[in-house]
């Protein structure tokens, strides 16, 4: 099962990550870093292969401090199922309007 950890602080590593998890067994701890600096986008995922495990993860977890943040931790959800972004951006250029 794919479990989604948000509210992690900037400073937090996948090795401080993985610490937190290591009583449950994960398979792959990540943190999702920002293509352009590198910079942690404040978020990771964990994958632990038992799903009941993993729940117990989510429930014992959730809430709990990590380099002064409390944790937000679920089951991630599949891209697709996910809502879609709000608001701008796109558009043809150019500026004025069309009819």
């Amino acid at each position: 099962m794919r479990i989604f950890v948000g509210q992690l602080s900037y400073s937090t590593t996948e090795q401080s990550l993985g610490t937190i998890f290591a009583p449950y067994n994960p398979e792959s701890v990540r943190i999702i870093t920002d293509r352009d600096t590198g910079q942690s986008r404040g978020f990771g995922f964990v994958e632990i292969a038992d799903t009941e495990t993993a729940n117990k993860a989510i429930r014992e977890l959730n809430g709990q401090m990590l380099d002064g943040r409390g944790l937000q931790i679920n089951e991630a959800r599949a891209r697709e199922d996910r809502p879609a972004p709000r608001g701008g951006g796109g558009g043809g250029g150019g500026g004025g309007r069309r009819w």
